[in-house]
């Protein structure tokens, strides 16, 4: 049971990360990944997640992925308001499964997977937003990470989805200055 509340951005990105790295993403993977974010046990069987569900859950995550690697403020914030208007209800505060008082904007406390994800996401992305008033959150830049990240913390902003991507970005960066600046016969200056 989860006392601290959910943390619907950073399963947000999870989710989003996982489906832009691998789109065809299993039902199971999917229900994993739901699993580490407090969804119940229940709602994550067969029967209750199907594979249609899951379908619709990489959709959604997929549509997410265009706002999610948004760095413009102005168009971060249209495309939220996009994707409230065609997703989200009135707020409503729920408590279910154990869980503490939480908002939920899904059209219903039974609808799809696709709906509620859009709808949580956003709002989650629109709160940041308002309160941090810049896209906090982006694309990771290091070379062959598709991973995004979530960066509300306070420092600079981040570039990275993890400190082992920004190290081999470092690296990386370092090892091409280096090469640029070795002379063209390869012997050292001296």
């Amino acid at each position: 049971m989860n006392q601290q509340g959910f943390r619907p951005a950073q399963r947000l990105i999870d989710i989003a990360s996982a489906v832009r790295t691998t789109p065809d993403l299993s039902r199971a993977t999917l229900a994993e990944l739901l699993a580490r974010h407090d969804e119940s046990p229940d709602d994550l069987t067969g029967a209750a997640f199907s594979d249609e569900d899951a379908r619709e859950l990489r959709d959604a995550a997929d549509r997410m992925c265009g706002i999610l690697a948004e760095i413009d403020v102005d168009r971060a914030a249209l495309a939220l308001n996009s994707v409230l208007a065609d997703e989200a209800a009135a707020p409503r505060l729920s408590r279910h499964d154990g869980h503490a008082w939480h908002l939920h904007v899904d059209r219903s406390d039974d609808t799809g997977w696709g709906n509620w994800f859009l709808a949580s996401g956003a709002l989650a992305l629109a709160q940041i937003l308002s309160e941090h008033g810049r896209v906090t959150w982006g694309a990771c830049e290091a070379a062959n990470c598709r991973n995004f990240y979530l960066g509300t913390g306070p420092g600079s902003p981040r570039r990275y989805c993890s400190p082992t991507c920004a190290s081999r970005a470092r690296v990386a960066a370092h090892r091409r200055r280096k090469q640029q600046t070795a002379p063209a016969d390869g012997q050292p200056d001296g």
